[in-house]
């Protein structure tokens, strides 16, 4: 998935689901996923998308 297409992708998934959502880089490109399901190394976590911050 492209990086805009991922950004997209991951600030819809936080708005609709209201969970910490991150984008990860990854060999074929970017993803997104819940915060709570990722437990991979921290250097591929690009953004996290968390709709409670100010």
């Amino acid at each position: 998935m492209s990086l805009e297409t991922a950004q997209r992708y991951a600030w819809n998934l936080a708005c609709t689901l209201k969970v910490i959502i991150i984008l990860i880089e990854t060999d074929d490109g970017y993803t997104a996923i819940p915060s709570d399901d990722y437990d991979g190394d921290a250097d591929h976590v690009v953004r996290e998308y968390d709709v409670f911050s100010s």
